[in-house]
This record gives C-alpha cells, sequence and structure tokens, in this order.
C-alpha cells in the first residue's frame, strides 16, 4: 500500500498526515510532497507532532514531480492549493481525495493562541486520517455490518 499526501509548502498539514498514517501502520508506504516545498519543515509542527509522540523532525520537504512517475494507491491533498495545481501523474494512481485543513502557519495573535491553532489543526488531522485508515486502507480487514456499512458496528 503506497500513499502520497499533497500540500503547497510540505511542512506542516501533509507532514502531519504523514507522521499520523505512518503510526497507524508501519506496513504502509507513506510519503508526502508539496507544490511549492518550503526549505524545512515547520518548528512548530514538529513540536505539536512530538507531544503526541509521533517525530517528524527528520522529515524533508519534498516536491512533488519527485513522485509524478510512481504508482500510488492513494494520492491525498490536504490543501485547496495543492487540490488546484496538483499536476498530472503518470504513474498509476488508484485513488485520489481531497481532505483538507486549515494552514496554521498562517495564524496570528499570541503565541498561546498560534500553539493552540496547531494543535488544533494536528488533533483535525488525526481524526481524518484515523478516519481515512479505518475505511479506505483496514476496510478490507473488518467484517461488514449487516446495516450495510464497511465497519461492523454492533
Amino acid at each position: 500500500m503506497r500513499v502520497l499526501i499533497l500540500c503547497t509548502g510540505n511542512s506542516c498539514r501533509s507532514q502531519m498526515g504523514h507522521g499520523f498514517l505512518q503510526s497507524f501502520d508501519k506496513n504502509i508506504e507513506v510519503y508526502s510532497g508539496g507544490t511549492e516545498p518550503a526549505a524545512q519543515v515547520n518548528a512548530k509542527a514538529v513540536e505539536v507532532m512530538k507531544e503526541v509522540g509521533i517525530d517528524i523532525s527528520s522529515h524533508v520537504p519534498t516536491h512533488v514531480n519527485t513522485y509524478l512517475d510512481q504508482e500510488w494507491d492513494y494520492v491525498i491533498t490536504v490543501c485547496g492549493g495543492a487540490n488546484e495545481s496538483c499536476p498530472a501523474f503518470t504513474g498509476k494512481v488508484g485513488k485520489r481525495l481531497h481532505i483538507g485543513f486549515d494552514d496554521p502557519s498562517h495564524a496570528t495573535g499570541t503565541p498561546e493562541f498560534i500553539e493552540a491553532e496547531f494543535r488544533r489543526v494536528r488533533d483535525e488531522i488525526k481524526n481524518a486520517f484515523a478516519r481515512f485508515y479505518i475505511t479506505e486502507i483496514r476496510k478490507e480487514d473488518l467484517p461488514a455490518c449487516s446495516c450495510g456499512g464497511a465497519v461492523n458496528c454492533g
């Protein structure tokens, strides 16, 4: 299973999604990239991920062009800019999804408010990628429910 997560700078949201998805299942090959990659991963993103036990400090922003000719089970954009400017992939892409989040690096105000925004977006990313993991990746492993849902609810 190969998943590529994209945003504009590949310094914050896509890196957090990458960290969470990889933490859910070490057997998934997770990569992230950006349409206009930053020089480094956002320090606040590294900090708030470390608070939940995930270390993304060794991640490096990578240009999406690095991945265009590869095959992917999923390509997921996490910001509107990357969704709109996502290039055409020459390699096979199983499913292309958009799961959008606010950019906490654009937050302004007190240091406490900015940190709270990073935590809020981090938690939204965790919840969204947990749902993605359960409904898309693990669906074959889970028993179907008699109600017709992909997951056994009772």
